[in-house]
């Protein structure tokens, strides 16, 4: 699909392990059940509540839209047409603020991190290097995710 940068399923494998720093948001960490990605994303459980063992679709695109072109600078309810977003639960609006390698070139790829800030709720998704090739820094990204029944 035009314009996505990552998709897989994750299992919720803990939640708040540091404790809880706010009373409507949970630190959740995360496994990949293709790509073998590590998670750790804050959730505002308020809206969103998410429990251990849950799992989730989560698909990270830089667009909205689903012929993958860029969004106007702004969002706005009024937009018509289909949305990427109407087939998830809970989506996020934000920008990669930081992109981490490891210092072995003896392992090939090697692991890669982005990290994203979602007006504050913060994303952690580490991993094989070559799941990450389309992130690049100040890239702003939707976070799009749906529970799944199993």
């Amino acid at each position: 699909m035009a314009g996505v940068l990552f998709e897989d399923i994750f299992d919720v494998k803990d939640i708040d392990p540091e404790g809880k720093k706010f009373e409507r948001v949970s630190r959740l960490h995360c496994e990949s059940e293709s790509f073998k990605m590590d998670l750790i994303l804050d959730i505002n459980v308020w809206i969103y509540p998410v429990d251990l063992g849950d799992k989730f679709r989560l698909v990270l695109a830089s667009s909205l839209r689903e012929d993958g072109f860029v969004d106007s600078s702004e969002w706005s309810p009024l937009d018509s047409g289909p949305s990427r977003a109407d087939s998830f639960e809970y989506v996020m609006h934000g920008k990669i603020y930081r992109i981490e390698g490891d210092d072995n070139p003896m392992e090939g790829a090697g692991r890669l991190s982005a990290y994203v800030s979602f007006g504050g709720l913060l994303m952690r998704l580490q991993g094989d290097a070559n799941n990450l090739h389309g992130f690049e820094m100040d890239q702003h990204v939707y976070l799009l995710m749906k529970k799944l029944a199993f």
